[in-house]
C-alpha cells in the first residue's frame, strides 16, 4: 500500500499508538508516539507526474508543529508559501515555534519543494521521521528533539552563517546531510532567492538534489551508514538515543514524516509534493 498507508490505517483506526522501546547500548527507553494523520492522501491533488500536493498554498491542511497536534503560530501562509517568522534564538525554540511535520508517513518517495531564507538563515528538511519522548528526571514526558530520529537534508545561507565553515568539508552547508555527507557540486542560490530541493528514498538508497543537480547519494541500514552515523555528532559515544534511533531510523517499518525546521530564522518553502514510489 502506498506513502505507508497500511501504517496510516492503523493509526487512524486506534488513535494515538504508543511504542515503548529500550535503545541499545546506553541510550534511554524511549516512546514513538504515533497519532492519525490529520489528512488523507485521498484527499489531496496530484500533479501531472503522478506527485501529491502536499500543501495546498492556502492553509496548512496536514500539517502540525512536531509534539502538538496544531500548526504553532510561528508557521503561517504568506503569497501561497509556507513560511516560519524566526524568533532569532537559534535552536532555543520557543513555545510558539518548533518543527512542522506533514502527518502522513512516507516510506519510498520522492520529496521535492522551493525554499529560500534570509540573510545568515538556518532551517533543515526531515524524513523518516519518528515523534520520540523520554523522561526527563522527575519522570515526565519530554519530546527529544526530531534530528536524533532523522536525516536532515540542510537549508542553510552558505555566505553567511557560520554553520556553513563548520563540520568537515562542508557537510553542514546546503543540500548536504547535515553534519556528514557535503552536497557536491555546492549549486546554492543566494539568501532571497528560490532553491530547488529534492530528496529520493527507495530502499534504502537516498539522493538529495539541490537546482536540479543530484548532490550527494548514500544507503540507509547498511554498515556504511553506521559508520557514518560514528564519526558524526550523533555518535553512539557522543550521543547514544541519537545515534540508536538514526541508526534504524524510520523504524521497524523504515517509514516516518518529512518536516521543516524551526532554527530561529525565517524560512519559506513552497511547491511542496510527493511522489510514492512504492
Amino acid at each position: 500500500m502506498a506513502a505507508c498507508a497500511a501504517l496510516a490505517l492503523s493509526m487512524v483506526s486506534c488513535g494515538n499508538n504508543n511504542n515503548k522501546k529500550k535503545a541499545e547500548g546506553g541510550a534511554p527507553e524511549f516512546t514513538v508516539i504515533e497519532k492519525a494523520p490529520l489528512i488523507a492522501l485521498t484527499d489531496l491533488a496530484k500533479d501531472e507526474d503522478g506527485a501529491y500536493i502536499i500543501f495546498n498554498g492556502n492553509d496548512l491542511a496536514g500539517w502540525r508543529t512536531y509534539g502538538k497536534d496544531a500548526p504553532t503560530s510561528r508557521w503561517s501562509v504568506e503569497d501561497g508559501c509556507i513560511k516560519f517568522a524566526g524568533a532569532g534564538g537559534g535552536e532555543a525554540q520557543t513555545g510558539e515555534g518548533g518543527d512542522l511535520i506533514f502527518t502522513i508517513p512516507f516510506k519510498n518517495f520522492e520529496f521535492s519543494f522551493e525554499w529560500k531564507v534570509s540573510k545568515g538563515g538556518n532551517s533543515g528538511v526531515f524524513y523518516l521521521a519518528k515523534e520520540v519522548v523520554t523522561k526527563d528526571e522527575q519522570g515526565n514526558n519530554r519530546y527529544e528533539p526530531i534530528y536524533i530520529s532523522a536525516p536532515e537534508y540542510q537549508i542553510l545561507d552558505n555566505a553567511n552563517h557560520p554553520d556553513a565553515k563548520l563540520g568537515v568539508d562542508g557537510n553542514r552547508q546546503s543540500a548536504s546531510l547535515y553534519d556528514m555527507i557535503p552536497a557536491k557540486p555546492q549549486n546554492q542560490n543566494p539568501y532571497g532567492e528560490w532553491n530547488t530541493g529534492s530528496i529520493m528514498v527507495y530502499k534504502g538508497t537516498v539522493v538529495h538534489a539541490q537546482n536540479g543537480v543530484n548532490v550527494l547519494e548514500y544507503h540507509l541500514w547498511t554498515p556504511q551508514w553506521t559508520d557514518m552515523l560514528q564519526a558524526s555528532k550523533f555518535s553512539e559515544e557522543k550521543w547514544p538515543l541519537a545515534f540508536a534511533l538514526l541508526n534504524n531510523c524510520g523504524g521497524e517499518e523504515h517509514c516516518g514524516y518529512l518536516g521543516f525546521q524551526d532554527h530561529g530564522d525565517d524560512v519559506w518553502y513552497r511547491n511542496i509534493k510527493v511522489k510514492v514510489l512504492d
